[in-house]
């Protein structure tokens, strides 16, 4: 079985995936008579197909353990779809390139503190991997009629590990 390492979700290493939601280094500028501070369009919410919306939900996750055997991964081809921790744990982020309409090998980025991720319409990803406890998240995704989901089960599963410790 090959291994997949973990690495930290950087935005330039996640952008051919999608968007990483955090404040850090982000357009904001001041709002509310200058006690807040707004941080802009951090992703590209995309909606495609007929009587597309874009709804709003909350999930809460159990913990996975690393490592872990990773058998499929899922695209959503009428839109984007966006998670934000509300809870302070690391969460796993499995994408995959796209390989003549499978799934091609797998990327495995583990987030740090403050950060969500955007998967954009048509992006090969993990499931919802909370990691250390019991999280909470709000997600931003595409409501409507069509099938948004594409299921692909590799033909020989991968192990995600941390590698570094």
């Amino acid at each position: 079985m090959k291994t997949i390492p973990l690495r930290p979700l950087i935005r330039e290493d996640f952008a051919p995936f999608g968007d990483v939601i955090e404040a850090e280094g982000a357009y904001h500028f001041a709002i509310n008579g200058g006690m807040a501070e707004r941080y802009h369009d951090l992703a590209l919410v995309e909606l495609a197909g007929d009587k597309a919306r874009p709804m709003i939900s909350l999930a809460r996750g159990e913990p996975y353990a690393l490592p872990l055997t990773l058998t499929f991964v899922e695209r959503h081809p009428l839109g984007s779809q966006a998670f934000f921790p509300l809870s302070p744990y690391p969460f796993l982020v499995v994408v995959a390139p796209d390989s003549g309409g499978t799934a091609g090998e797998p990327l495995a980025f583990v987030t740090g503190p403050g950060q969500g991720i955007n998967i954009r319409r048509n992006v090969w990803h993990g499931i919802l991997t909370p990691l250390e406890g019991v999280s909470d998240f709000v997600i931003v995704d595409r409501g409507g009629e069509g099938n948004n989901l594409e299921e692909f089960h590799y033909p020989a599963p991968f192990l995600i590990a941390d590698t570094a410790g």
